[in-house]
């Protein structure tokens, strides 16, 4: 603690990024700061005004370093780049799957579609949104849909075949066919150009068409496609009810806001595109900081990191010392101008309060669930940590379990949990190659032989090339001695090794003969049961897809002149077993390496001698 506390007086008065490290030189937590001395002391002050997280996270700090930055934007940068490399336990992290549905038109192709992605790409084309609770993209693309003639079709309209008749869309009067050359590419133009003006918030157009729709079916009287079109007016007047007066109609904003109550932290942010309100949405933030302020921008940081989209102006709910670095970070990342600003006053104000109030009543109705998932995880990766003394926090597990029925088909898997969750990207299957017969611990032996081999080559995937803290395997101390026997001359320098029985529940640690019983109502003893019992579906559906596999080939296998080369043939073929038995002689001897009497044995093994 001496060497921290030196380190604490030697911070220097300048911009950077702080590392805090626990026994174990594991990282803890990554912060930026505009005056680092003044920013890290804040975490050893008074107890009064730090949260549970805080003070949690100090217990744990044994060291820190830091690294000084030209200028705040630099440390921002910094503290986002490591955070993403390291994932640090106590920091602010999204989840990378999490995606919002935007509106595309991608305005450089020839009649382009109105399509919805999840994806946003530096392509040129039409992004709009994100859209979320209250309107769907569904939605709105009914809207376009009954209100403008364009394709809806995937067709490339550079290789349209000849003789190409339209559709059943034009026949309706759902589309313009330009597939078939009937309406120009300006004049289509000119219909795009209207959609991007609905999107950017002028209804005015659309609601004139569905109007004249709607009558003029009704005078048709097809009263059935009258009320389609009314229920679109409806859904219009839904989305023009949510105009914010006093914005102008191509305005977009994000509002931001969050809610703590000391453990746990939730953020609410609001959509406003086109000068409309369209949507909303609430997460709990997994991670801790000193203050609102703080836990807002970060939050902010890795927002637009997973989404992409910027808006032209974002609002703060509360004031935070980053709103300038922000400012211009996010301006840079944008490629335009981007106002970040704190009101007090106005329709912004107004909208900052809603956005607070949607955090508050999330963190209220959510506790509960945001307690038991910290417990489950990181509360878990803690407790692990203790029970079983080891050297460092098992912030990366790695659980591995043997599947075969008398022998056969014989596989592992290597399930991944970070931080106490899974990492499914991470997982891993083996098929085992070397193993005679039914021996588990020699499958397990050659499983982590070639797990610890690949670890050596950077050259390989993340996951292998990744260091494990924490190596799990589903078995008892026999199973633990047999992989102990073979990892001894491999690098495993950093890596703890345990076992977890099934029955009893016991765990095994190598050099000990009596297991460690875990509390059964442990956080503990529950993450280590759950990564186990992944661990054995993840290999038991790899086995069933291997032997359903091995079965389907058999049934193949048996017939004169097929074999293994052969089978692979009519695989790629057919695809299935029931195409290869439904095919004719004629479609099997059409297989390049089929030849007609090999195709005849085929036939004749599925249907008898019948012609």
């Amino acid at each position: 603690m001496k060497q921290l506390e030196q380190k604490l007086k030697d911070l220097p008065h300048k911009s950077g990024v702080y590392i805090m490290y626990n026994s174990a030189r594991q990282i803890l937590y990554i912060g930026k700061a505009r005056d680092l001395f003044k920013r890290v002391h804040q975490y050893f002050g008074n107890k009064a005004n730090r949260t549970v997280k805080v003070i949690k996270l100090v217990e744990k700090i044994d060291d820190l370093d830091y690294i000084i930055t030209a200028n705040e934007v630099e440390a921002l940068v910094l503290e986002n780049n490591l955070i993403k490399k390291h994932k640090p336990p106590y920091n602010i992290l999204l989840k990378d799957d999490k995606s919002y549905p935007f509106i595309k038109i991608d305005v450089k192709k020839p009649f382009p579609r109105v399509e919805v992605v999840r994806k946003l790409k530096n392509d040129g084309a039409k992004y709009f949104g994100p859209y979320m609770q209250g309107i769907s993209t569904q939605e709105i693309l009914g809207l376009i849909n009954s209100a403008f003639c364009v394709r809806t079709c995937k067709m490339d309209l550079i290789k349209v075949p000849q003789n190409h008749r339209p559709c059943l869309n034009y026949h309706i009067k759902r589309c313009y066919a330009p597939c078939a050359g009937l309406i120009s590419r300006e004049e289509y133009d000119g219909v795009m150009k209207e959609i991007i003006s609905f999107l950017q918030g002028n209804d005015k157009k659309i609601a004139e068409i569905l109007t004249s729709k709607m009558k003029e079916a009704s005078e048709r009287e097809e009263y059935e496609l009258a009320l389609a079109y009314k229920q679109k007016l409806q859904v219009l007047e839904k989305l023009v009810r949510r105009q914010v007066g006093a914005l102008p109609k191509d305005f977009d904003m994000d509002v931001f806001a969050v809610a703590a109550n000391g453990f746990n932290t939730v953020a609410a942010v609001i959509f406003v595109r086109g000068g409309k309100i369209v949507g909303s949405d609430k997460q709990v933030v997994e991670g801790v900081s000193l203050d609102e302020g703080s836990a807002l921008s970060n939050f902010i940081m890795r927002f637009y990191d997973v989404t992409g989209y910027i808006a032209s102006e974002i609002v703060l709910a509360s004031d935070t010392d980053d709103a300038d670095v922000m400012q211009e970070y996010l301006s840079e990342k944008a490629g335009k101008k981007i106002n970040v600003i704190c009101p007090h006053q106005g329709v912004r104000r107004q909208l900052a309060d809603m956005a607070v109030s949607n955090a508050q009543d999330y963190l209220e109705k959510s506790v509960s669930v945001m307690e038991r998932k910290e417990n489950m995880t990181m509360g878990g990766v803690i407790q692990l940590a203790e029970y079983l003394a080891l050297p460092k926090m098992p912030v990366r597990m790695e659980c591995y379990d043997i599947s075969h029925i008398s022998g056969t088909n014989k596989v592992a898997s290597m399930v991944v949990f970070v931080n106490g969750q899974p990492e499914r990207s991470h997982y891993r299957k083996f098929k085992i190659e070397t193993v005679a017969g039914n021996d588990d611990f020699a499958c397990l032996q050659e499983t982590l032989k070639r797990r610890l081999r690949d670890m050596k080559d950077r050259s390989q995937d993340v996951s292998f090339s990744s260091r494990p803290d924490l190596i799990i395997i589903d078995g008892g101390k026999g199973q633990l001695s047999s992989v102990m026997e073979v990892v001894e001359g491999e690098d495993t320098s950093g890596i703890n090794f345990i076992s977890l029985a099934k029955r009893e529940e016991e765990v095994f640690l190598p050099g000990q003969s009596a297991p460690v019983i875990l509390p059964r109502d442990s956080y503990a003893l529950k993450l280590l049961q759950r990564i186990r019992d992944e661990a054995h579906r993840f290999a038991i559906t790899f086995h069933r897809s291997l032997r359903k596999k091995s079965q389907t080939q058999s049934a193949l296998l048996g017939i004169e002149g097929v074999g293994k080369t052969r089978v692979k043939l009519l695989f790629d073929a057919f695809r299935t077993l029931d195409n290869i038995k439904n095919a004719s002689v004629t479609e099997l001897s059409a297989v390049k390496g089929i030849d007609a009497r090999t195709a005849r044995n085929v036939y004749d093994a599925f249907h008898g001698n019948e012609e």
